[in-house]
């Protein structure tokens, strides 16, 4: 089928918005390409440095500087459930590496927060932050010159987008991602929101609580709510960074380790001097960047990647704004209903059919970009598979033509909604986005008074005092990157979800973040420009009746014109989210973000380049290094 018009014409406005930028970048990667990885670059003593602590073979090798060398950037730690398992992965890589007649070196490690164990807590105002702090290690990583290909080890929320940035600014060099996979199922999701929702209301207490989060998260792997994590890999998937089908295989299993190995492998394959050269670079483009949203959009992921992909694609050279993700959802439907739009976790998603299923419907729909450059070569398709176990080695195979459960998986022409169910708002108080994918049809148009909170810990003390029990808007502010760092307001999901199901009309609406864990309550989050940027949530008193029409995407706060004009905003006192938990380390960052719809990112884009006109794609890849490996690869 062809393509939806729609997004081709998305496509087109962000190639036309992007192209001085996307020329910029696509020659600077030319340029370092020619002048090179290659460890030839390096004095005698620089590589001798390089390699001093290396087996003799793979020293000689290195020192031959014919064979291949990968990078191995690991987000391992053993606190983070998602990423203990990579404790044994760069061994693994190694071995396949040196199978195939490389090498692999582990070039760096980078930081891995977990917003689980931050969440309403001051660290979690480093967490966004982290995500460009990962960028750099990245690039610390990578700065050796000594690699030609490089794996990324990584799952959640913003170390896989901190990775990829990173990568993307070595995008001469090829890069294949490796995820760990989920955890084994646990509690069941509507039980674990409904001991959440009882604590919140006092009438069970922190014993219970704390027995159905540990029955939740049980074990090794990514939590298996369909939050940014697991948005993360899905757009990974679709992206064509990972090999097909490798997201959601479990921890610590034959079939894991075995997708890790075809990994490095393939990292060898794509290499400069291996048969198919792909550098990262090639891979994220427009078309590939397009492919994310409207995988984030068809399965109902996480709103942090309104800000993610936005950096992602900066990093590229590529500019996109949240007029394309409203754009594209118009038109996107709703494939998927994994918790928090659904009951089932990302186990029985992957189970009904997972992501192979997903973009094989989407393609067949004329709602992907089939002609873009994976791991894998030219062309999506191949990735309309899954793979398994035989003789110890992975074989792919087509993806189930059948979802095995319709209550999760459904095919395009029968979705759970015509539309991916993300919004943009826009008024007098901004700029946001809400997701409404969970949010039944009755509380998508929430009129009310509002009330100005400056803190989650605020809400949260008026709620536990009885003083919330009514119809309202909670107007969290002050929440933006500048103010504090944009934290989760997870805290308060569990209140207004209580609210909600006494029968209350409410809805949240805040400069900060609400995540892939938002739920059924409308939020407008993100608002842009943030209070400490001069937003005009700023202006917003307690009393002001808020009009949020997630229908309408109307987000206005009901004041006479003239009244609004006269409002300040109020001085607040910041200085407490300044020091502490090693905030004051992150001064730089809070000074010099941008705005949350420009990525809330530290880094610019590269400054333009104006090229003559035969000039504007000066680095196609060769069509005798971009053949795909299918026949190899994919058992038809």
């Amino acid at each position: 089928m062809s393509l939806h018009p729609k997004i081709s014409a998305v496509t087109t406005r962000i190639i036309d918005r992007s192209r001085p930028f996307r020329v910029a970048y696509l020659t600077r990667l030319e340029t370092a390409r020619h002048q090179g990885v290659h460890r030839t670059a390096l004095a005698c003593t620089n590589l001798a440095h390089g390699f001093a602590a290396f087996p003799a073979n793979d020293k000689l090798l290195l020192k031959q500087q014919k064979s291949p060398s990968v990078a191995i950037v690991s987000a391992y730690n053993d606190m983070l459930s998602a990423h203990q398992p990579f404790e044994r992965f760069p061994q693994v890589i190694k071995d396949a590496v040196r199978a195939a007649g490389a090498v692999a070196q582990f070039a760096g490690g980078v930081p891995a927060m977990c917003d689980g164990v931050t969440q309403g807590q001051p660290g979690m105002e480093l967490s966004l932050f982290s995500r460009d702090t990962i960028a750099m290690a990245t690039a610390i990583a990578l700065s050796h010159n000594m690699f030609d290909a490089a794996v990324y080890l990584g799952v959640c929320d913003k170390i896989v987008p901190g990775l990829l940035i990173g990568a993307l600014h070595f995008g001469h060099l090829p890069a294949v991602f490796i995820p760990a996979g989920p955890m084994t199922s646990g509690m069941s999701n509507p039980e674990k929101a409904r001991i959440r929702q009882l604590y919140a209301q006092g009438k069970v207490g922190r014993e219970a609580l704390l027995e159905a989060e540990a029955q939740s998260y049980h074990g090794a792997g990514t939590c298996t709510f369909y939050g940014t994590a697991n948005s993360n890999q899905m757009l990974m998937e679709v992206m064509g960074l990972h090999l097909p089908g490798a997201a959601f295989i479990t921890p610590n299993t034959p079939l894991r380790d075995a997708l890790t190995a075809a990994a490095a492998r393939r990292a060898v394959e794509i290499s400069a001097q291996g048969k198919s050269y792909i550098p990262v670079g090639h891979v994220v483009d427009e078309k590939s960047i397009v492919n994310a949203v409207i995988a984030l959009l068809a399965t109902g992921g996480s709103t942090n990647h309104t800000l993610h992909l936005v950096a992602i694609a900066k990093a590229a050279g590529i500019v996109i704004d949240w007029d394309d993700f409203d754009a594209l959802s118009a038109v996107v439907p709703l494939v998927a209903r994994i918790y928090p739009n659904g009951d089932a976790d990302v186990n029985h998603f992957h189970a009904a059919g997972g992501t192979g299923f997903v973009i094989r419907e989407l393609l067949d729909a004329g709602l992907l970009h089939d002609d873009v450059t994976t791991v894998l070569g030219k062309g999506l398709r191949t990735h309309c598979t899954e793979p398994f176990l035989e003789a110890q080695s992975v074989v792919w195979r087509p993806a189930p033509k059948v979802s095995g459960d319709s209550n999760v998986l459904r095919p395009a022409a029968e979705p759970f909604s015509a539309d991916g169910g993300m919004r943009l708002l826009s008024g007098n108080l901004g700029r946001a986005v809400v997701k409404v994918s969970a949010v039944k049809q009755q509380h998508r148009i929430v009129e009310a008074p509002a009330i100005v909170f400056d803190s989650q810990e605020a809400f949260m003390l008026a709620y536990k005092a009885g003083k919330l029990d009514r119809d309202f808007v909670a107007v969290v502010r002050l929440q933006g990157p500048r103010a504090n760092g944009m934290p989760e307001l997870h805290a308060l999901t569990p209140a207004l979800g209580s609210l909600q199901d006494a029968g209350r009309h409410v809805a949240l609406v805040t400069d900060g973040r609400m995540s892939g864990a938002s739920g059924k309550v409308p939020a407008a989050i993100h608002v842009s420009p943030e209070v400490l940027a001069g937003g005009p949530l700023g202006r917003v008193r307690s009393g002001d009746i808020i009009r949020l029409d997630a229908q309408a995407g109307v987000l206005q706060a009901l004041v006479p014109d003239a009244q609004w004009a006269t409002r300040t905003i109020e001085a607040s006192d910041l200085s407490a989210n300044q020091v502490g938990m090693g905030r004051e380390l992150f001064a730089m960052f809070r000074s010099s973000v941008s705005a949350a719809e420009e990525g809330a990112a530290t880094f610019a884009l590269p400054p333009p380049l104006h090229l003559p006109e035969e000039s504007d794609n000066p680095l196609a890849v060769p069509e005798d290094q971009s053949s795909s490996d299918e026949d190899t690869l994919i058992q038809k």
